[in-house]
């Protein structure tokens, strides 16, 4: 309830006070256009902060498209306040970094060539030029700083209507940038926008273009598909759930996000915890996922374990009853959370009342110390060396197996019987 009532608030705030009124804002935007009458526009934002602004959500990233060249920028802004990073400045673009702002910069361009990974542009001063070269329409709509919107692609009825469509001929938009397939995926799924055919038989015709577009690049887009909080919209739209699939086959347990729905507002999912949700199971398609991607360390090892911990749910019938206290002893309260969580919405016959039982006993548990380690034994009288290792887990086993009970006599009578 008071979430549902700080949102609100939040709404209402945007609302009546928009980001563009920032008084840093307003600076940067004043040393764009010195030197300049005010009839010339040299800046205006563009992208996702405007696309938040039109549907009053919170602005975090923002982009501004402007006539001027990098060079110039780090001119304007040499004795300011603003640090200037070269962040992408072969492609004209540069960050703007200060206490409280990161502003990416980029100069007005169209595209003389490309192919299908990279584009080879030409700086302009020509909006309209510029406009046509974004990928759909709703990313081409221009706010300036006093709030006045330039819309020539017609983005802002089309993010009214939540209709996802790319520039011109959809098919020659995929060929120049193979990365748009799942950019428009994502959007289309954000948006829960239906697509027309025309534009989805071009993505299916065009899918093995990705192979082009570095495995870091796409898994990057997965990870913003997964951020998206309406992402289970995908279930609604067997086109979109096509497309994913094939993009991302080892991904393919997406009717668990059914029953998921349930039970999301009380749970805290990130991407990499849909990640293991949708990819967990008794293949070993986790494993190819992790190398095809080149994922992560921590992404890895939450695969790896959660993988573990699936299977011994299957063959273990008291995997939450009385072997839980082991369980969270030797994996963790989390991942024991969301192994019941993944067996919840796997199996249609478990009720909701059942997993938040589990999920209580799991969060109540509370789980012993392990008070023995290696200079426990070393003032014993072990040396150092393998024979320590094997002895504190003879005594962690008995531990173990007496419900995290073993007294101080057993554990001399282990490392008598041990050490010979």
């Amino acid at each position: 309830m008071f979430n549902t009532i700080l949102n609100f608030l939040n709404r209402i705030k945007r609302k009546l006070f928009p980001f563009y009124k920032n008084r840093e804002l307003k600076f940067v935007f004043n040393k764009l256009q010195e030197g300049f009458s005010i009839d010339i526009v040299t800046a205006r934002f563009v992208g996702g902060c405007v696309r938040k602004h039109l549907t009053n959500d919170k602005v975090d990233d923002i982009d501004i498209a402007t006539t001027l060249k990098a060079e110039e920028i780090k001119k304007r802004f040499k004795d300011t306040n603003f640090k200037v990073v070269e962040t992408g400045i072969q492609h004209g673009t540069v960050t703007l970094v200060s206490k409280n702002l990161k502003l990416e910069l980029t100069t007005l361009r169209k595209d003389v060539e490309t192919d299908g990974r990279h584009a080879e542009v030409k700086y302009i001063d020509d909006w309209q030029l510029d406009s046509e070269r974004r990928d759909f329409t709703i990313n081409a709509v221009y706010l300036d700083i006093n709030g006045n919107i330039f819309d020539p692609q017609m983005g802002v009825t089309d993010l009214k209507n939540n209709n996802i469509k790319f520039i011109g001929n959809p098919e020659t938009r995929i060929q120049e940038d193979y990365l748009r397939i799942i950019r428009l995926l994502r959007f289309s799924i954000q948006y829960n926008s239906s697509n027309d055919r025309t534009t989805i038989d071009a993505i299916k015709l065009n899918l093995t273009g990705l192979k082009k577009i570095s495995k870091e690049r796409v898994f990057s887009e997965l990870l913003k598909i997964l951020n998206v909080k309406t992402f289970d919209n995908i279930l609604k739209h067997p086109n979109k759930k096509e497309i994913f699939l094939k993009i991302f086959p080892e991904l393919k347990n997406l009717n668990r996000l059914e029953k998921l729905k349930k039970i999301k507002n009380n749970i805290k999912m990130k991407n990499y915890d849909l990640i293991s949700f949708l990819i967990t199971d008794n293949t070993e398609d986790y494993e190819y996922f992790a190398f095809k991607y080149n994922i992560p360390n921590d992404l890895k090892e939450e695969l790896f374990i959660l993988h573990r911990c699936f299977k011994l749910s299957k063959n273990d019938k008291f995997f939450f009853k009385k072997n839980l206290k082991k369980n969270i002893y030797f994996y963790g309260k989390q991942k024991l959370i969301a192994i019941n969580t993944l067996i919840f919405c796997e199996k249609p016959n478990i009720k909701i009342n059942e997993y938040f039982y589990i999920n209580k006993k799991i969060k109540s548990a509370e789980i012993p110390r392990f008070e023995f380690n290696g200079r426990y034994l070393r003032n014993r009288g072990l040396h150092q060396g393998p024979k320590i290792g094997k002895i504190l887990k003879k005594i962690e086993d008995e531990w173990l197996i007496n419900d995290f009970k073993i007294s101080s006599n057993r554990v001399n009578e282990i490392i008598n019987a041990n050490n010979n």
